[in-house]
C-alpha cells in the first residue's frame, strides 16, 4: 500500500502477490507462506498471503483451462477502463468501478497477482479514510449477501460467507462476500453484471492508510472478477494492461479480447506453474550483449513472474549482479550519488539538469527480456529506471536483487507504456511497446455510448442529488471539482482563460462556466467548477448533465499542454432551485396592497375625527391689526 515517499513504495504497493488455489467463487484460497528474506523494507516478495482454512467441509474444485470458440471469442464485448494515478508517486495504478444500485463509484488497485475484489463496507468500524464512502449494501436494491455454503469460510452465526487476507507486510483485510451488480463505466460496451466481491469489516497496516479504496483482483482464481465475466461468457478469457510513462502516468485496461497488434511479442505463460501470471524469461540483453548466466537462473522458485501490483522489478543475486554491472560498464562516465533514501544502497547517476525522459535513451543501454521461443522484448530506460526524488536531473536503477528468493519478480516498472495481454485463453502473455496515453486511438479500441444515468460518485443519496438520478429529470446546477497537476500560482492568473476553454470545449456560452475555490495540493491545483443552465429559469436534461460529466470522467476535454493533465476529483447535480408561482405572487401583491390602502384609510378617518373635535374661538375674537408695508 502506497506511502507518501518514494523510497518505501516498493515495500508497500508491491506487496500485493498472492498465491490462491482456487476453489468455488465463495471459497477461500490457499496460499503458501513465503518469508521475506531479508528485513528491508523496499522489498515486495511477500508470495503468500496467511488465509484462514477452509472449514473441514470445504471440498478443493479444480478450475479447467477455460476455452472459448474463436468465433464466439470475436463476437464478445470487452470493457475499456481509465488507469488512473501513478506507479511510483501513488505506488499502485486505480480504476474506477461502480457497485450496487443507484451505483457507488470506487477507486480500486489494479493488480493482476490478487484474486479477490473488496471495498469497505458501511460497517466497518477499523477502516481507513479513503478517496471514496464506503459501500452502503443497504443502500443497494440489487445487494445479496453470499450465504454460508460448504465451499467456503462462514462467520461465527453460520450465516454469510467470509474472506480474509494476511499480507506479509503486516496489513490485512477480511469480511464478507456479498453479491450485487457491477458497472464498469461509460467507454464498456460490457453492461453491469452480477458479481461477488468481498465488503471489509477489518483494515489494518497500509490497507488502512491508502488512499485507494481497495482492489480489483485480476489474477487466476473463482473470486477473479476475470474469472466470473468468463464463466457467465460475457467476456473472451482475456485482458489487457497499459501503464503510462515516467512523465505521464494514467494509462488503460481492457477486460475481455480485442484485435492485438500483428508485430505484439508473445511468450507462453503456464497456468500450471503457478497461480501468478508466469513467462518463460530465459536471459537478459544489456546494450546488446546477453548476461553471462544460465536459463536455469529465471526457472527458481515461481519462475518469472509478471505482477501489476508490484513496483519495481526484482532479479535472484547473481542476475542482478551481471545485471548491475552490465549498466554501470556502460554509463561508466556518469557520476554516480547517493539514492534518495539513506536507508538504501541505491544504484544512482547524474545525468544532466535537462531531465528529459526522451534523451535517456541516449545516455543509457537497451536492455531486452530474451524468451524461450527466441524473440526478445525490448526495454527502454524508463522500463528499469526511476526518478531521483530529490536531485534533479538524476535517475536510479530500478531494479533490485531478491536475496534468498530465487524468483524473478517483475513489476509494473518494466511495463510502463507498454501494452500488455493477459491471453489466458491461449496461456500466453503479449507486449507491444505504445504510448499507453493515446492506446485507444492508436488500436480504435471502440467504446460504449454514456448511459442515461451517470454512476454517482457518492454513496449517500441525501448528501449527494447525484446518487439519486433515476427519478431526477431536471438539473439546475453541475459542480465539478477538477485537479490539475500545474501549480496554484501558475493557475490563478490563467484562471480565465481556463474557464474560456472548458465553456468551449462543452459548447456553452462562456457566462454558463465559472471557477473558483482555487485550492493548492502539492505541485497540483483543485479547483471548483460550476456549470449553469443557459438562462435562469432554465435547467440541464438528465441525460445533458450526464454527458457533461462523463466528458470529464473519460477524459474527453482538451487542454492545452500548459494546462498539463486534469482529473474529476468529485462532482454533484443540483436540482433546479423551487420558484415561486407568478400567480400567488400577483395575489400577494394585491392582499398586500388592499391591507395597506385599508390601513391608510382607517388613519385617515381617525385624523379627520381628531380634527373636528378642537374647539375654535369666534372670528371676532381673533382679529389681529394688521401692519402696513413701510416704505423703503
Amino acid at each position: 500500500m502506497a506511502l507518501p515517499s518514494i523510497s518505501s513504495i516498493g515495500a508497500t504497493f508491491s506487496l500485493l502477490i498472492y498465491l490462491s488455489l482456487p476453489y468455488s467463487i465463495t471459497a477461500g484460497e490457499n496460499n503458501l507462506l513465503h518469508q521475506s528474506p531479508t528485513a528491508r523494507s523496499r522489498r515486495p516478495m511477500v508470495f503468500p498471503l496467511f488465509l484462514s482454512q477452509p472449514n473441514s467441509s470445504s471440498r478443493s474444485i479444480s478450475i479447467p483451462h477455460r476455452k472459448l470458440h474463436k468465433s464466439d471469442s470475436k463476437s464478445l464485448p470487452h470493457s475499456r477502463m481509465r488507469l488512473y494515478d501513478d506507479l511510483l508517486i501513488n505506488g499502485y495504478y486505480t480504476t474506477r468501478l461502480w457497485i450496487g444500485t443507484p451505483p457507488q463509484m470506487f477507486a480500486l488497485i489494479v493488480d493482476s497477482g490478487s484474486t479477490v475484489t473488496y471495498v469497505p463496507c458501511s460497517d466497518c468500524e477499523q477502516c481507513g479514510k479513503h478517496q471514496d464512502p464506503k459501500f452502503q449494501p443497504e443502500m443497494s436494491s440489487t445487494y445479496q449477501p453470499v450465504k454460508c455454503n460448504m465451499d467456503c469460510n462462514c462467520d461465527d452465526d453460520r450465516e454469510q460467507c467470509v474472506y480474509e487476507r494476511e499480507y506479509a507486510e503486516h496489513s490485512s483485510s477480511k469480511g464478507v462476500l456479498g453479491e450485487d451488480l457491477i458497472s464498469f463505466g461509460n467507454e464498456s460496451q460490457l453492461t453491469p453484471q452480477r458479481a461477488v466481491f468481498g465488503c471489509e469489516t477489518v483494515e489494518t497496516g497500509d490497507l488502512y492508510s491508502q488512499r485507494a479504496d481497495g482492489i480489483i483482483g485480476l489474477g487466476q482464481g473463482d473470486l477473479s472478477l476475470v474469472d466470473q465475466l468468463v464463466d457467465k461468457g460475457l467476456i473472451s478469457n482475456s485482458f489487457g494492461l497499459c501503464y503510462g510513462g515516467m512523465d505521464v502516468g494514467g494509462g488503460s485496461m481492457i477486460l475481455g479480447g480485442f484485435d492485438y497488434p500483428s508485430d505484439m511479442v508473445f511468450t507462453d505463460s503456464d497456468p500450471d506453474r503457478s497461480p501468478y501470471y508466469n513467462i518463460d524469461l530465459t536471459g537478459i540483453r544489456v546494450a546488446g550483449k546477453q548476461l553471462s548466466l544460465h536459463s536455469r537462473v529465471f526457472d527458481g522458485e515461481h519462475g518469472a513472474v509478471l505482477d501489476s501490483g508490484t513496483t519495481y522489478a526484482y532479479l535472484p543475486d547473481a542476475a542482478f549482479a551481471a545485471f548491475e554491472e552490465a549498466v554501470m560498464r556502460e554509463v561508466s562516465t556518469l557520476k554516480q550519488i547517493d539514492g534518495p533514501d539513506p536507508n538504501f544502497k541505491d544504484t544512482c547517476f547524474q545525468v544532466a539538469a535537462s531531465n528529459y525522459v526522451s534523451e535517456l535513451s541516449k545516455i543509457f543501454p537497451s536492455v531486452e527480456m530474451v524468451f524461450k521461443s527466441g524473440q526478445s522484448w525490448l526495454l527502454s530506460p524508463e522500463n528499469y529506471m526511476f526518478r531521483h526524488s530529490k536531485v534533479h536531473g538524476a535517475y536510479c536503477l530500478g531494479v533490485f536483487p531478491n536475496g534468498k528468493d530465487h524468483t524473478t519478480l517483475l513489476g509494473g516498472i518494466v511495463v510502463r507504456n507498454t501494452l500488455v495481454v493477459y491471453d489466458r485463453e491461449n496461456s500466453k502473455v503479449g507486449f507491444w511497446r505504445t504510448n499507453c496515453s493515446e492506446l485507444s486511438d492508436r488500436l480504435h479500441i471502440d467504446g460504449a455510448p454514456p448511459p442515461a444515468t451517470l454512476p454517482s460518485n457518492d454513496s449517500n443519496p441525501s448528501h449527494n442529488s447525484s446518487s439519486n438520478l433515476s427519478g431526477v429529470t431536471q438539473v439546475g446546477q453541475i459542480n465539478l471539482d477538477i485537479q490539475l497537476t500545474v501549480n496554484s500560482s501558475y493557475l490563478k492568473p490563467r484562471i480565465e482563460d481556463l474557464s474560456k476553454i472548458f465553456s468551449k470545449e462543452l459548447d456553452v456560452k462562456s457566462s454558463q462556466v465559472s471557477l473558483s475555490n482555487l485550492t493548492s495540493k502539492g505541485n497540483e491545483s483543485l479547483v471548483r467548477m460550476v456549470v449553469l443552465p443557459p438562462e435562469p429559469s432554465t435547467w440541464f436534461s438528465n441525460v445533458t448533465a450526464t454527458n457533461i460529466v462523463s466528458r470529464f470522467t473519460n477524459h474527453q476535454i482538451k487542454l492545452p499542454e500548459i494546462f498539463g493533465n486534469y482529473q474529476l476529483v468529485n462532482y454533484k447535480l443540483e436540482p433546479p432551485r423551487k420558484r415561486t408561482n407568478n400567480n400567488i405572487v400577483v395575489i400577494a401583491i394585491g392582499i398586500i396592497a388592499v391591507i395597506v390602502g385599508l390601513s391608510a384609510y382607517g388613519a385617515w378617518l381617525i385624523w379627520k375625527r381628531k380634527q373636528t373635535s378642537i374647539p375654535y374661538k369666534p372670528v371676532d375674537e381673533a382679529i389681529v391689526a394688521e401692519q402696513e408695508l413701510q416704505p423703503i
